[in-house]
């Protein structure tokens, strides 16, 4: 196989879990978390206000050309994804394109509840093809566009065109189209969402708004939610389909990883005390 470009990637097909966080968009967040050791970042426009600029700065403040050097590669160390305002009914196929042409490995589309609005995600982290193509389907809806996605990744266009899909879907696909579950409704339909859907890279669950409606807000160890939790993971695993937990830290990350989540997101704390935890534990 080719270079493997996306750090997420690369620790899941390694058969490692792999390790994010959220941060916001800013240069400065971006700049704090150059030489860390995350796979990956989940830069946050859900809760935050979505601002294009923004985007892009935190994007380029993340790359250390220092790094790059001594690495003799053009994979970014930590590979930038996005989480997008919610998809739903709202369908916000602009969102991610804008999010993708910039050059994001990756999408997080929050509030995924049903498999419509699943094809829909993984629909606009592609680009369209022939109806005799292999992988035809999801059909892609992403405009062409991809200027300072193919500078941004440091390729031709057409490298680029053949990288710009979704793992696992397409073994060369280097985009992270992840889905958050997050209600009742999205847990109802999980199944037939992951066996209608080609090309979800990995569900993450969305515990603060599952609570909410559970009625046990933020109570992430309430018994009731942490079984809704197991049921997420017991789906997706015999969908096998990566499935990831947002709320990490060193007194849950063991119990985390025995669950069988393999996407962790420890928060960017000053010490990394969850993230090197899980490290040591996960053998990373």
């Amino acid at each position: 196989m080719a270079e493997r470009l996306n750090a997420v990637i690369r620790a899941l097909e390694s058969g490692k879990p792999a390790f994010a966080t959220f941060s916001p968009a800013t240069p400065d967040a971006a700049i704090g978390l150059q030489g860390t050791k995350y796979d990956g970042v989940v830069f946050e426009t859900e809760h935050n206000v979505w601002d294009g600029m923004n985007v892009r700065h935190a994007l380029q403040y993340l790359m250390n050309r220092g790094e790059i050097a001594k690495s003799g590669s053009i994979a970014p160390t930590i590979a930038p994804i996005v989480r997008i305002p919610p998809n739903g009914a709202e369908m916000n196929q602009h969102f991610s394109k804008q999010a993708l042409d910039l050059g994001a490995y990756g999408i997080v589309w929050p509030h995924v509840s049903t498999a419509e609005q699943a094809y829909n995600a993984v629909s606009c982290c592609r680009y369209p093809t022939m109806k005799d193509h292999p992988l035809h389907e999801p059909f892609g809806q992403r405009g062409d566009g991809p200027t300072s996605a193919v500078r941004y990744w440091g390729m031709s266009q057409q490298e680029y065109y053949k990288k710009a899909d979704v793992w696992p879907l397409n073994p060369e696909g280097e985009i992270f189209c992840m889905l958050m579950i997050e209600d009742l409704e999205g847990l109802h339909n999980l199944e037939e969402i992951l066996t209608k859907v080609k090309g979800i890279s990995a569900i993450l669950i969305g515990e603060g708004d599952l609570s909410q409606e559970l009625g046990y807000p933020r109570q992430y160890e309430h018994p009731v939610v942490l079984k809704h939790m197991v049921d997420i993971v017991k789906i997706a695993k015999e969908c096998n389909v990566v499935v990831g937990h947002p709320h990490v830290d060193a007194k849950n990350v063991e119990r985390v990883l025995s669950e069988g989540y393999r996407f962790l997101m420890p928060a960017a704390e000053r010490t990394f005390v969850g993230l090197n935890k899980g490290r040591e534990i996960a053998g990373r």
